[in-house]
């Protein structure tokens, strides 16, 4: 019985004698995680305030506020699912939110149309109205994201498609139409295709069997905005992306943290502020 109070004893002091430092390195580490997300959220506001937009399609943030009001007004039950996604290290984009981004793209006669966005698990499903050498056409593909890569310089998607189908809207008598009327096209093999396409833009890096790799860093629009440039700078080296997947109602970006980047991530904030 005296062996066994000395040993309490012991532990007691040991863990006071602990106690001290290590609620100065907790500090010290939830301090840090808040310099981290001051300074992404002032990346944002920074992005907010200037031109935020990446390309030729801008995006109302009043109605895409308005928008997400609704749908939670809708579907209170997302509340609950954000937060144990969260817990999980996992953000879900409900697919109906994705349907509202494609119905906001600006119309035009070379980009595509009539955009539909669906899933089939873990894919996503797209299918658009696109023009191909004069010729309409109703494209859609099963896509999954089997690697993703984001970094300063690089935001690398590698999808594998299935499912492709290509089906001509009208009677043409133009070279496309001939090739899919006739059957010639292979597209279980849609890499092979956009391999071979001429001035194939140059986002698309590599294209092989039913894989195609994009590399959004080679669009100019977004390697020279230098707002999200810096916030990439301050969150990559503490979270990345660990796989892009779907449920029926959902598209899942699961994430994985590092801390041993905290370091780097605070060099960043001093360097973009």
């Amino acid at each position: 019985m005296q062996e066994r109070a000395l040993d309490k004893r012991w532990m007691v002091r040991v863990a006071h004698g602990l106690r001290g430092p290590l609620r100065h390195w907790m500090d010290s580490l939830v301090e840090r995680l808040v310099r981290v997300a001051r300074a992404a959220r002032r990346s944002v506001r920074q992005a907010a305030s200037r031109d935020a937009s990446l390309g030729p399609m801008r995006i109302d943030a009043r109605a895409m506020l308005n928008a997400a009001v609704d749908y939670v007004k809708e579907n209170p039950e997302e509340l609950f699912k954000a937060a144990v996604n969260a817990a999980g290290l996992r953000i879900a984009v409900p697919i109906a939110g994705l349907r509202w981004l494609a119905s906001q793209a600006p119309p035009g006669k070379k980009g595509p149309r009539d955009i539909e966005i669906g899933s089939v698990p873990p894919a996503l499903r797209v299918s658009v109205t696109v023009d191909m050498m004069g010729t309409p056409l109703r494209a859609s593909a099963a896509i999954r994201v089997d690697e993703v890569e984001v970094g300063v310089e690089t935001l690398r998607l590698g999808m594998r498609l299935s499912d492709v189908r290509l089906g001509l809207l009208g009677d043409s008598d133009a070279p496309v139409a001939t090739l899919i009327k006739s059957g010639a096209l292979d597209l279980s093999k849609p890499g092979n295709l956009v391999k071979f396409i001429p001035k194939r833009p140059a986002a698309i890096i590599e294209a092989e069997g039913d894989r195609i790799v994009i590399d959004l860093m080679k669009v100019t629009e977004i390697a020279e905005h230098a707002p999200f440039r810096r916030a990439l700078a301050v969150l990559t080296p503490v979270v990345s992306i660990r796989a892009i997947d779907t449920d029926r109602d959902h598209l899942y970006v699961s994430l994985r943290t590092n801390l041993r980047g905290l370091r780097k991530a605070l060099n960043a904030v001093r360097q973009s502020g």
